[in-house]
């Protein structure tokens, strides 16, 4: 059971002997923008000393839902603790000193904001906070900060408010950091996926990823933790109380924001007796949000919009009642907490309750989409739908980004370009990644220069990705260094990574690392990703946890390697398991493993299957290797091959032995080739043999010989017999002393032999005594027979 080195994944990395490298790291961002030159700044901007101070600020104002108020009147129930309080504090006061975001992702109604809420209040009360009404203001706020030096944070509930086209990218988030802000940002898990990676194209990204990426996000639950009901338990107040006893299934926040009610309220409601078209109204409105059109929503479009609900669920027969009685319906506080439909300050535009819109996961009808699009003439609006379509729509995503293209959004025409080429329609992608280049959009020309690396078009692809990183396109620098490694270009390469990680791009430290280590600059290697580890990179903690254990150091590579794998990173936690076991501590071996495995990694399945087995524990052995069999890891599927074939069940064992042949596994092989020449299927066995042989199988040269002489090949049998005994293969030589002795060669046959005793093969003494004795040399014979005889050899 040996240390695992990751094998990198083919659509976005490169080799780097053990280390993980990120190759190709594609984006689609919004437009690089942070000056306000010439924009007037809004009144509530431009006095800081008019922002409220954390410590005297409302937890309603930050976003907070609202409970049922208690006989005081107060909807804000007291605070039970998350057990992740610690680590959003400890994020929130480090980035007070050095700058950063740190971001809060959970469910509607998880408890995100209160947490954050919560968290600034204890830990920075004496700072200003300011609350961007978008993009463009954050923009603002940045700057009016910057002037005046006051002491604030940034307050960003639903980050992707602020992701859009002259809002938060990378630029702007490194000028917060430049400035020592804090900033505390929340975002629900549906929003999170949508802007995150598309599972389509690994190694792209939709508007604002580029900024998630360098983000490593505290997951809040809805369900809360044994600890933290236990918490909830010692309060004395009874709406908590009331939640504890009765939230069944649902997260403690949840039922006291009403959630679970109104949502079951709602769908009920949509049918006869019920109040069908309210519920039309609301289900309008929730589609209208999934579509990326923001609310408030004007009466006459939910109005318009909510029929095609209505007629499907039942039209006319379900006796809808009146609009005013439908809007009345939905409109009406449940609970003493929130309504469906949400109202605004305007009375005839109305918002919807988001844990609606993050509960429902039906598609998106047609026709709403094309409601939201009628809706829409602004170029940045087009944007929000054909990024919250991009997936789930790929049609109307199209159509979108290219009415935002047409009107000059070169971020459309970026993921325009990205849509197209995640379809194959490549062409059509480099035509479109060209027109956004050529309007000064560097996140195209970086797309641009991954589409060319695929085409195999290195030098155009070098150009382009030379043009974004002296854009100061970061990713493109990472992408530009992957390609001159790749070309074998190592001086160079080293060049770009060390400017683009200078610039804090993390995948370009972890590069430099893999880089370093390969020219064995081990110390300045682990510089480079200590730093990357540092950063939060993943893979950067995972390789210099490798660094380190082949460094001796156990300890630190420990400690590195619990890092990675807290981080989610499977190959950490397979390692991890892999350097307890050989520590002697098995149970906390398996408990690494067993997340590795749980994690479905086939490694970590695999190493498990022998922990247990080690321990006696043979059902669960067996079932965990077969379960790491199902997951393709070639050592297990070996094993399973070999059993079918010594239970006669040869066609069986031929089918697993070619699943690990064609994931590379030698030895698989090898076996395959054994049982195809026992089957006498001899060209084919031969074919497999020298597969596994290109593979750097040597034993394989051994099996090849075999079966060449017995085809009477001898001159190629010898051939790859020396192959195999020049390699130090002791059994080929004892097989080419046989194979020359037949040939009359006594004397070669005799040192070959002699050669394969020294390598310690037994069979090679009783050979060469046959050998002596039909040379007449009877006394030699006789002691190297007896020496066989005493090393156990049952013939001599």
């Amino acid at each position: 059971m040996g240390v695992n080195r990751e094998a990198p994944d083919t659509s976005n990395s490169i080799s780097g002997g053990q280390q993980e490298n990120v190759f190709m790291a594609r984006d689609i961002s919004g437009p690089i923008t942070f000056t306000t030159a010439g924009r007037q700044v809004p009144a509530y901007l431009q006095d800081p000393l008019r922002w409220p101070l954390a410590g005297g600020w409302d937890a309603l104002a930050a976003g907070t839902h609202r409970s049922r108020p208690d006989d005081s009147g107060d909807a804000v129930p007291p605070y039970v603790p998350r057990d992740q309080d610690a680590v959003i504090r400890s994020r929130l006061t480090r980035a007070a000193d050095e700058g950063g975001l740190v971001l809060v992702v959970g469910d509607s109604t998880a408890g995100k904001t209160r947490a954050c809420f919560e968290a600034l209040h204890a830990e920075l009360p004496d700072y200003r906070v300011v609350a961007p009404a978008g993009g463009p203001d954050l923009v603002t706020a940045a700057e009016v900060i910057d002037r005046t030096s006051a002491r604030c944070a940034v307050w960003l509930d639903d980050l992707e408010e602020y992701l859009g086209p002259g809002g938060l990218e990378p630029r702007l988030l490194a000028e917060l950091v430049r400035l020592r802000i804090p900033v505390l940002a929340t975002m629900r898990h549906h929003q999170f996926e949508i802007f995150a990676v598309p599972e389509s194209a690994p190694g792209t990204a939709t508007a604002g990823a580029r900024v998630l990426r360098q983000l490593d996000p505290v997951e809040l639950d809805r369900a809360w933790s044994p600890s933290e009901l236990e918490r909830a338990g010692e309060t004395d107040d009874d709406r908590i109380a009331d939640a504890l006893a009765h939230h069944g299934p649902y997260g403690i926040a949840e039922y006291l924001a009403a959630g679970p009610a109104l949502f079951q309220e709602w769908h009920r409601a949509a049918r006869a007796g019920g109040s069908p078209r309210g519920a039309a109204l609301v289900a309008a409105a929730v589609d209208l949000a999934r579509t990326g059109l923001r609310p408030p929503y004007a009466l006459e479009l939910l109005a318009h919009t909510h029929e095609f609900y209505l007629a499907a669920a039942g039209g006319p027969l379900l006796r809808p009642e009146p609009l005013d009685t439908a809007l009345e319906w939905a409109t009406r506080r449940r609970h003493s907490v929130t309504s469906m439909l949400v109202p605004t300050q305007n009375p005839s535009l109305w918002n919807v309750f988001d844990y609606l819109t993050d509960h429902t996961s039906t598609p998106v009808p047609d026709t709403t989409w094309h409601a939201a699009l009628q809706h829409t003439t602004d170029s940045d609006e087009l944007m929000a739908l054909g990024v919250h379509a991009h997936r789930v729509a790929p049609v109307i995503a199209e159509s979108v980004y290219r009415r935002a293209a047409d009107a000059g959004h070169t971020n459309a025409m970026n993921n325009l370009g990205l849509l197209l080429a995640t379809e194959g329609r490549t062409d059509e992608a480099e035509v479109i990644y060209c027109r956004a280049a050529d309007a000064g959009q560097i996140d195209a020309m970086n797309n641009l220069g991954a589409l060319l690396v695929g085409a195999g078009r290195m030098d155009e692809a070098e150009v382009i990705y030379c043009r974004a990183a002296d854009a100061g396109h970061t990713v493109a620098m990472n992408n530009l260094g992957a390609l001159l490694v790749g070309a074998g270009r190592m001086d160079e390469a080293e060049v770009i990574y060390c400017r683009a990680a200078d610039a804090g791009q993390i995948d370009a430290m972890n590069n430099l690392g893999a880089l370093l280590v390969g020219a064995g600059r081990m110390d300045e290697a682990e510089s480079v990703y200590r730093r990357a580890a540092d950063a939060g990179h993943p893979s950067g903690m995972y390789n210099l946890g490798v660094w380190l254990t082949d460094a001796g150091r156990i300890d630190e590579a420990e400690a590195i390697y619990r890092r990675a794998a807290d981080a989610g990173h499977t190959n950490a936690m397979c390692n991890l398991g892999t350097l307890l076991a050989g520590a002697g501590r098995t149970d906390e071996a398996q408990t690494a493993l067993r997340r590795a495995a749980d994690a479905r990694h086939p490694t970590g399945m695999y190493n498990l299957s022998i922990l247990l087995a080690d321990a006696g524990r043979t059902d669960e052995a067996e079932r965990m290797h077969h379960r790491a069999a199902e997951a393709g890891h070639p050592d297990a599927l070996n094993d399973i091959g070999r059993l079918l074939a010594d239970a006669g069940r040869m066609d069986e064992a031929e089918t697993i032995y070619r699943r690990a042949a064609n994931a590379g596994h030698a030895i698989s092989m090898c076996n395959l080739g054994d049982l195809l020449a026992d089957a006498g299927r001899a060209d084919e066995a031969e074919s497999v043999y020298r597969q596994a042989i290109d593979a750097g199988y040597t034993a394989a040269l051994n099996n090849l010989g075999a079966l060449l002489a017995g085809e009477g090949r001898t001159d190629e049998a010898e051939t790859a017999l020396r192959r195999a005994a020049n390699a130090g293969h002791a059994i080929s030589m004892c097989n080419l002393g046989a194979l020359l002795a037949d040939a009359g060669r006594a004397d070669e046959a005799e040192s070959v032999y002699r050669q394969a005793i020294d390598a310690g093969y037994t069979a090679a003494m009783y050979n060469l005594g046959n050998l002596l004795i039909s040379e007449g040399r009877l006394d030699e014979a006789a002691d190297i027979i007896c020496r066989a005889a005493e090393a156990g050899h049952t013939d001599a």
